[in-house]
């Protein structure tokens, strides 16, 4: 090296691996919209399948805490069955006042 030169730069630098803190689960609250959606609501269903396939395809891509997927899984088959009691429940209560309807009755007996 000849006196007065410096060293050419290095064109790469070395930069630290820094990863990205994960996101926290919510696999409790995922289940406990699961189980209201098979005790009384049927909205409460239909949001807990939107979340909990969001949170499970963060887990799967590495974004999301992975402790919460048992958690998530349940609550998410505790919404399918509240969506599909409800949808029974209502189907029933069509047919009986269908029944009641084409039946025509008229008064309760005493």
């Amino acid at each position: 090296m000849v006196e007065g030169t410096q060293p050419p730069p290095e064109t790469v630098e070395a930069q630290p691996v820094t990863q990205q803190p994960l996101r926290s689960h919510r696999g409790i609250l995922i289940l406990v919209l699961g189980i209201l959606s098979i005790v009384c609501c049927f909205i409460c269903g239909i949001i807990t399948w939107v979340l909990a396939n969001g949170d499970l395809k963060e887990m799967a891509a590495g974004r999301m805490d992975q402790t919460g997927r048992g958690l998530t899984k349940a609550g998410k088959i505790c919404g399918i069955v509240g969506i599909v009691v409800q949808i029974v429940w209502i189907v029933l209560w069509l047919l009986g006042v269908g029944f009641l309807t084409i039946f025509g009755v008229s008064h309760v007996p005493q």
